[in-house]
């Protein structure tokens, strides 16, 4: 037991003392019998070798169904027990349980067990011992009796008398989780525990859990025991991925020469595990699905829907528009218009596939990061401002960009290729309803699946050009080419400047002013070297590539030497009055007996910001909270939070809008990721 676990247990049982005495005055709600115990052994068989071995149990006997006492690691709260024997403390085997239950209480999960219950321990009395100068097994167990309202520790006495000797133990050895008979294997990387367990491909699993014995998995971690476990698996690798939280004060022990615990198989059975330091692999192992889970082509259809709607962007939806208007005003051949097309689908298709490829790399590192995630780095926010400055000022002709400009040029694949790659690259503020599903499961399931729901997110995104550059008749229902069009591209500037605002915006909420004064002075001088390229693309000089490339390395210089900025913005107020999140402030929420709304956010998420605007800060919004005292908590993950990005995690979302609802006592409750204005009011006043 590590030094902060002893003084929380000490820490524990002193404050439990100040109330056991008054609890057990007022309406006796625990006694000497909250759970009783008794001692038995069987009958003592001789060895080989002289010895003298029996069993010895302890059995557990609730006075009622409300009481429950704890296994020997307890969880997030709760005591294991403690037995001090008058017989000498070598003749005791290891202590064998049955298998625990799980019992969350406001985000705190214990290990407990409900009813009677017993713990046996393996016995070898040496050849030569005196039993006659020892006397009886006698035995001092310190334990802990809790119900769901109060906890009371206990001492209890016991003798092993002889009408409690030779007893039948068959039936609590029977409820004994028996040994694995295999060795397993774990490691820890950064934040997660790896535990691999050989276990026959044909053993059937129902839902699996594993409780640990060891607690402390070296330099200050330790499990998250109420955190969604990850199990994966191939052949006859069992693959369990356990989240691992860092603890203050505790000490910076090393990394144990072995993790021990009970792997929970479902429906009452379980194997106990030990654990040594190795490679766990985790190529080809696949998840072990519930049944509500969706199957990989409905994720795979949910990605491509969800890059659909994402050309309906300000962002994306311009590039998108030109680039078909300047395929109908080159027209010529339909090989040509297919090429093109092919083009811009593999510009896009690549950039989700490294995006996503980068994601799970990351993830699998042990890195807590979900879809946009490089929208959290200052660096490449000025990027993308830098970019959107340049698409503008491309669209109100100020310089000339092959590929997006309509310039009555035929068309090209290599403009049209890199034009894919900005769409994607500049699409990735934005999460749709079909995307949450589909992003949030790619990141549990296997690699390879995953990188294809990456893949078909760039697919629905392409698809709207893809199917103008094959379908000659989509083309012609296009506008007919004219002067119009020019004027309807200069009109395009405008959503492209306001997303250069946004981000301007945003850079200001992450930085500050000073931070957004230094990049608006990069983005003057990039004004300014755009225009001198324009200038000479107009004069025919041939000077005018070499000018864009020295303009493209001078801003990447002056973008990476720009100091990062010191602080995040203050949230912006809020008619709701929320709460800052942390997993303290949830908790604490939860237990107030109210209900609890939690919205998690960023400054560079349009789709939160809508929500925010039609939903959340609303007046009727805020009266049906304050009359139904709904506790409102907003994440903010603008820049990178890590315990917003578990939570996140934990929920199977794999980035922001995410909104959880939280009614007293019960679980999380996922609500949509498009907000009618009127659904938190009648949450939070349900019809009678």
């Amino acid at each position: 037991m590590t030094g902060l676990r002893v003084f929380q247990a000490t820490l524990l049982i002193a404050v439990l003392a100040l109330f056991a005495a008054p609890a057990a005055a007022q309406s006796q709600p625990g006694g000497p019998n909250d759970i009783a115990v008794e001692i038995f052994s069987d009958r003592q068989q001789s060895a080989d070798d002289g010895s003298v071995r029996m069993t010895v149990a302890l059995r557990f006997t609730p006075r009622s169904d409300e009481w429950h006492g704890y296994w020997s690691n307890p969880g997030d709260a709760g005591l294991g027990m403690q037995v001090e024997w008058s017989w000498p403390e070598e003749w005791f085997g290891e202590a064998r349980y049955p298998l625990p239950k799980r019992l969350v209480i406001a985000d705190l999960m214990n290990h407990v067990y409900e009813g009677e219950y017993a713990v046996l321990y393996p016995v070898t009395i040496p050849a030569d011992a005196a039993l006659d100068d020892l006397g009886p097994l006698e035995a001092t167990v310190d334990y802990l009796a809790c119900t769901d309202v109060i906890c009371v520790p206990r001492t209890a006495q016991v003798r092993l008398t002889p009408e409690r000797m030779n007893a039948s133990l068959d039936r609590w050895r029977a409820d004994v989780v028996p040994p694995l008979g295999s060795e397993a294997g774990f490691e820890v990387v950064r934040d997660r525990l790896r535990i691999g367990i050989p276990l026959p491909a044909a053993s059937d699993l129902g839902d699996v859990h594993v409780f640990l014995a060891t607690n402390d998995l070296g330099s200050g971690k330790r499990p998250r025991y109420a955190a969604i476990q990850t199990f994966l698996r191939e052949d006859d690798l069992l693959v369990a991925e356990i989240p691992l939280q860092d603890t203050p004060l505790a000490d910076e022990t090393g990394a144990p020469d072995r993790v021990e615990g009970i792997l929970d198989l479902g429906n009452g059975r379980g194997v106990s595990f030990t654990a040594t330091p190795s490679d766990v692999p985790l190529e080809g192992v696949k998840p072990i699905r519930s049944a509500a889970t969706p199957e990989l082509w409905q994720l795979l259809l949910a990605a491509l829907a969800g890059g659909l709607l994402l050309n309906i962007m300000p962002c994306v939806f311009p590039i998108l528009s030109l680039k078909a208007l300047a395929l109908a005003k080159a027209g010529g051949e339909q090989a040509s218009a297919r090429s093109d097309a092919l083009a811009y689908t593999a510009g896009v298709v690549l950039a989700c596939a490294g995006l996503g490829l980068l994601i799970l790399a990351l993830r699998s590192a042990g890195e807590q990061v979900g879809w946009a995630f490089q929208l959290q780095e200052p660096v490449v926010l000025v990027g993308l401002f830098l970019l959107a400055l340049t698409i503008t000022a491309n669209f109100l002709g100020l310089f000339d960009l092959p590929g997006l400009a309509v310039s009555g040029h035929g068309p090209s694949r290599s403009g049209s290729f890199a034009t894919g790659l900005l769409a994607a690259f500049v699409a990735t503020p934005c999460t749709g309803p079909f995307m949450a599903l589909a992003l949030g499961a790619a990141l549990v399931i296997p690699p390879l699946d995953g990188l294809l729901v990456f893949i078909a997110l760039g697919m629905g995104l392409a698809l709207p050009f893809l199917l103008i550059g094959f379908i000659p008749a989509l083309r012609r229902r296009l506008p007919k080419p004219g002067p119009w069009m020019e004027r309807f591209r200069r009109w395009m500037a405008l959503p492209m400047g306001l997303t250069a605002l946004a981000l301007g915006w945003l850079l200001w909420r992450v930085g500050g002013g000073e931070y957004l004064a230094q990049v608006g002075v990069v983005g003057i001088f990039a004004a300014l070297g755009l225009a001198l390229v324009g200038l000479l693309q107009r004069r025919g000089r041939s000077g005018a590539g070499i000018v864009a490339v020295v303009l493209v390395a001078v801003l990447a210089l002056g973008t990476a030497l720009l100091p990062a900025p010191q602080a995040q913005a203050n949230s912006t107020e809020s008619l709701l009055d929320p709460v800052a999140f942390s997993e303290t402030a949830l908790a604490e929420a939860r237990a107030s007996g109210r209900p609890v709304f939690v919205w998690f956010t960023a400054d560079w998420c349009v789709t939160c910001k809508v929500n925010e605007s039609v939903a959340i800060e609303r007046e009727s919004t805020r009266a049906a909270f304050e009359d139904a005292g709904v506790v409102a908590i907003r994440a903010d993950w603008t820049r990178r939070d890590e315990e917003i990005s578990r939570i996140l995690t934990r929920q199977g979302a794999a980035g922001v809008p995410l909104y959880l609802w939280y009614e007293p006592g019960a679980d999380a409750e996922q609500l949509p990721q498009v907000l009618t204005p009127d659904l938190l009011a009648r949450k939070a006043r349900p019809p009678r």
